[in-house]
């Protein structure tokens, strides 16, 4: 029998998205962000948690999709990866966030090869929920780089 992961599911432009929920610390409703001057656009500046700073990055941008408004279902979903220099907490402000569902690890496909340029470097694998895709994302590798590049 397959290992079962869990995953928090996150909404971003009509697109459906998931994060392991291990990486997860905290969901929180949006809230202020200070900017900090000449940041990548995706680095929407820093927020405290909890008496700690961490910087916030907008999924949609780092995803390369249009940028939105917030909502009220906007939320920050606060997470634990791994950079290069070791492990850090960042933000990531994300449309809306659904649930911790059950994918069937076994059967993620990877990503697909479609051209010599794109790799999915932020894509661990594509499962299905509901009859829809759900694109798992690769955190460590989409949020570690950025965040340090920041």
């Amino acid at each position: 029998m397959a290992e079962k992961a869990q995953y928090v599911t996150l909404g971003v432009n009509g697109e459906l998205f998931a994060a392991p929920v291990d990486k997860v610390q905290e969901i929180l409703d949006m809230r202020p962000v200070a900017r900090l001057p000449q940041a990548p656009a995706n680095l929407l500046g820093m927020t405290d948690v909890r008496g700690e700073g961490i910087p916030v990055l907008d999924l949609r941008l780092t995803l390369g999709l249009p940028e939105a408004d917030d909502t009220e279902n906007t939320r920050i979903v606060v997470l634990n990866v791994s950079g290069s220099t070791g492990p850090m907490t960042v933000g990531l402000r994300t449309d809306r966030v659904f649930e911790v569902t059950v994918l069937d690890a076994g059967e993620l496909e990877p990503p697909p090869a479609i051209s010599g340029n794109w790799r999915g470097p932020a894509v661990a694998g594509i499962g299905r929920r509901n009859g829809s895709f759900v694109t798992v994302l690769d955190l460590d590798r989409l949020l570690g780089s950025v965040a340090e590049a920041a």
